[in-house]
């Protein structure tokens, strides 16, 4: 992949980066911010309930923000956009689409026609 291609990548990349951890952020300072006291179980639980629901979505964030970092330094380390299976390049599409990736197309697909074959063996 060219310089200005990598270069577009890493943009993206840290804008992803700082918007993630611009949210993580703001959810802390909300999250500590208030002091509740719900004398109703009934709304007690209810914030329980959200704020657990919350606190999933931002473990996924978290998981996202450590892939961010590791997809920047496959740039750095000229590894980005090469399949960690096949070796083969990821295409461009893909990239934009989900810059983060470490498998080509075709790996990606029998990555998970193999996890569909053991949880339908499971299941049985």
């Amino acid at each position: 992949m060219d310089k200005e291609r990598l270069e577009y990548f890493r943009g993206l990349l840290r804008q992803q980066l700082d918007d993630l951890i611009s949210e993580a952020e703001k959810t802390l300072v909300k999250m500590t911010d208030k002091e509740e006291n719900f004398p109703d179980p009934t709304d007690r639980a209810s914030l329980e309930s959200d704020r657990n629901f919350l606190l999933r979505i931002k473990e996924r964030e978290r998981k996202l923000i450590l892939k961010i970092k590791e997809a920047l330094k496959r740039i750095d380390d000229g590894t980005f956009g090469i399949c960690e299976i096949c070796g083969d390049e990821i295409t461009e599409e893909r990239l934009r689409a989900r810059p983060v990736t470490t498998l080509c197309i075709e790996c990606k697909m029998k990555e998970e026609a193999k996890e569909k074959a053991k949880e339908k063996a499971r299941l049985v």
